[in-house]
């Protein structure tokens, strides 16, 4: 996108609006809503946006945010405040919050530092997933569309190409033979737009929650805590991702989703960890 393009959608739907002395205006829209409100991705991502907009060091990079959900925004203005804790040499730590009509929503830590030569690199991520029987996971441009999940209005999933791979369909356990709170698939905006932090932060919450995979009814999954750590960028911003996530524990009415946001060529991008309520 150059200078003379009109702004994407999600672009506009997460602006940010500063306001001075760390105070930022953003917009809560409704195609983002799920059920009971937005996608807590979505959430994330407004304040990732406002999180960088006052460290302005495009050298710091995101390596970190985590995000706590206390109340649902309801559609419009939201204000965001941002205050720099600490900018040291290499790190900076910011803490963000949202209120919408004096009421806090949401707030979060976040961790931004500059690229550092180290005297250990390594990578043992296992890469893309394999299918059950072993095979590789098809590409993208090999998996059909298949609309998931076609009884429930979800506005939210309009924002995104999703090409299911991994896991029994929602509400349709042992499909597969699987029959485990594990799914995945090609992911990536549904308008072009490059794949960067902010958008990360959006798709590590935008996949349908694994759970579902177990279940042949739908469930209310809202998420107490979100936390992002980010390894790396797309080599092709606009290109899908590989996304996979597995909830392998819910208990006592609450479940702990692990997930990982990969390139096409296995490289890791994002991991991420919510608690949600199994409601």
């Amino acid at each position: 996108m150059t200078h003379e393009d009109p702004p994407t959608r999600f672009a506009r739907d997460t602006a940010v609006e500063p306001l001075g002395e760390g105070r930022y205006r953003a917009r809560m829209d409704r195609s983002w809503w799920i059920v009971n409100g937005p996608n807590g991705g979505y959430v994330a991502a407004v304040l990732l946006r406002a999180v960088l907009a006052e460290a302005g060091d495009g050298g710091r990079r995101p390596r970190t945010l985590h995000v706590q959900y206390l109340r649902p925004p309801a559609e419009g203005d939201v204000d965001v405040g941002v205050t720099v804790e600490r900018a040291g040499r290499t790190v900076t730590n910011l803490t963000v919050r949202m209120f919408q009509e004096g009421r806090l929503l949401a707030l979060g830590l976040a961790s931004l530092a500059v690229d550092r030569d180290a005297p250990v690199a390594y990578d043992e991520d296992p890469g893309l997933p394999t299918l059950p029987d072993g095979r590789p996971v098809p590409r993208p441009e090999e998996v059909p569309h298949v609309e998931v999940d076609p009884e429930r209005d979800v506005p939210m999933r309009g924002h995104y190409d999703l090409r299911w791979v991994l896991g029994d369909l929602p509400f349709r356990p042992g499909r597969t033979g699987e029959a485990r709170a594990r799914c995945g698939g090609w992911l990536r905006p549904a308008e072009p737009e490059p794949v960067d932090e902010v958008v990360l932060t959006a798709m590590s919450d935008a996949w349908m929650p694994p759970i579902f995979c177990r279940v042949d009814h739908p469930l209310a999954v809202p998420t107490i805590d979100l936390t992002v750590h980010y390894r790396g960028l797309p080599a092709d911003p606009q290109d899908h991702c590989f996304v996979e996530f597995a909830a392998p524990v819910a208990r006592d009415g609450y479940l702990v989703e692990h997930g990982r946001i990969l390139a096409r060529d296995g490289t890791l991008l994002v991991e991420s960890r919510q608690l949600a309520v199994v409601a």
